[in-house]
């Protein structure tokens, strides 16, 4: 019997044809060995590509799928791939989209954490990340500057997105700010006590049962923090920085400042999604225990989610309060933003070289769209370069 596709609910969707796994795997394996520059550019290579050329999804199929993974919580463009898959291939489509477009970043995030650990404290490699970390800046800042716009739709998100942006600077939790910011938009549409109820029961799923770990360190712990993470980071992947500093520098200490910002620019030297720095930082506390434990904790809710959701979603699309609960959402996860892009900002930009590479690399995804990853690759150099022919910085 064939299996219905995941979002179908009164109606079943058209413009889109079964193909088989061994297909779906190796478009999602080649995506996640080519695909740089963050969710929105995954995206845009899913379009161009399965809508486009392939004709695997229609236009307003791909775009409901999109839809239903920015209405859940994790990796926007894995649960796009794991989406797409499922609905292509079934339940073995849904597994295998998933694990091929993780696989590859995620083996070359660790084993560039491997040469980090081992070669970490050498000279050349401090300056190829002396080099790479403020254009992550550059990046952060640029991806704020796009989401702002979309997402403070009026002067009142606009003032609950200031309001977020203090309490952030306050080391107010994440997972408090976030439900704050969705709260208080929920009060601007005066929603009844069952409203309520029903709108927070929804996003706190995944918060009750896991938002208290112990602070000392092993494996278990370390896959209930990437679990609790991956199960309610809102948004863009960056805001995953306020939460990774949240829980391993700030409450545990398991981190610093600089093995997290290390971590981010790994992160973006490697394609694929922006989740795999908790393979990084797996490898750091735990070796490849540790890698394998966060990565699979951070993303096993993605896969739960899609698989959940899709029945969801009209209602969720229905609701005002729903509607106005993931608004408010929204603004507190570019507050986190906020905060966290002015901290690793600190730890990144330390003297004049960094600062003139943080502004050209500013200049140049603002003014010229120039890929992100051209940009790690020459701060790259940049580092390397500044590293053997010293300077005063």
């Amino acid at each position: 019997m064939e299996e219905a596709p995941l979002l179908q609910t009164s109606e079943s969707f058209s413009g889109s044809r079964r193909v088989s796994l061994g297909e779906l795997a190796l478009f999602f394996l080649r995506l996640g060995t080519t695909a740089f520059g963050g969710p929105a550019a995954h995206i845009a290579m899913m379009e161009d590509e399965l809508v486009g050329r392939r004709k695997w999804l229609s236009r307003e199929k791909f775009l409901d799928l999109l839809g239903a993974s920015n209405l859940i919580p994790g990796p926007s463009s894995s649960e796009l791939a794991i989406h797409i898959g499922y609905l292509l291939c079934g339940w073995r489509g849904l597994l295998v989209a998933g694990f091929c477009f993780i696989l590859p970043a995620a083996v070359m995030v660790g084993a560039l954490a491997w040469a980090y650990v081992r070669y970490g404290k050498l000279p050349a490699v401090a300056g190829l990340l002396y080099g790479i970390k403020p254009v992550v800046i550059a990046v952060i800042l640029q991806a704020l500057w796009g989401l702002v716009r979309t997402a403070v739709k009026t002067k009142f998100l606009g003032m609950v997105g200031v309001l977020c942006v203090v309490l952030a600077f306050l080391n107010l939790h994440p997972i408090l700010l976030l439900l704050f910011g969705g709260g208080i938009a929920c009060l601007a549409n005066r929603p009844t006590r069952r409203q309520w109820a029903s709108a927070f029961s929804y996003r706190a799923l995944g918060i009750a049962g896991l938002a208290g770990a112990a602070t000392s360190f092993s494996l278990s712990s370390l896959f209930l923090v990437f679990l609790k993470i991956g199960a309610i980071v809102f948004g863009s992947g960056y805001v995953l920085l306020a939460f990774l500093r949240a829980d391993l520098v700030v409450n545990r200490g398991w981190l610093t400042d600089s093995q997290l910002i290390d971590a981010v620019a790994v992160g973006q030297v490697t394609p694929g999604p922006v989740f795999t720095t908790a393979t990084f930082i797996g490898f750091i506390l735990g070796g490849i225990r540790g890698a394998l434990v966060s990565t699979v904790g951070i993303f096993l809710p993605a896969f739960l989610l899609v698989a959940v959701s899709g029945p969801l979603v009209p209602l969720i699309r229905k609701s005002k309060t729903a509607s106005a609960f993931l608004d408010g959402v929204n603004v507190a996860s570019l507050a986190l933003m906020i905060a966290v892009g002015w901290q690793l900002g600190r730890a990144s930009v330390v003297d004049v070289v960094t600062l003139a590479l943080t502004v050209v690399s500013l200049i140049a995804l603002l003014r010229f769209r120039v890929n992100s990853a051209w940009l790690v690759t020459i701060g790259a150099i940049v580092g390397l370069l500044a590293n053997t022919f010293p300077v005063s910085r």
